[in-house]
């Protein structure tokens, strides 16, 4: 799959487990789904 080739990609780069990688990155997205208004259907 294309989304597990790239967190071990990520993982690789960043020099952190697969596991650490996808935490982070869900970390990330949900700060960014809070910082757009946290709203499930956004407007186009």
């Amino acid at each position: 799959m294309k989304t597990t080739e790239d967190v071990r990609k990520y993982a690789a780069e960043q020099a952190i487990s697969e596991e650490d990688a996808l935490r982070k990155g869900m970390e990330e997205k949900s700060k960014e789904f809070v910082e757009k208004g946290a709203e499930i259907y956004a407007k186009a």
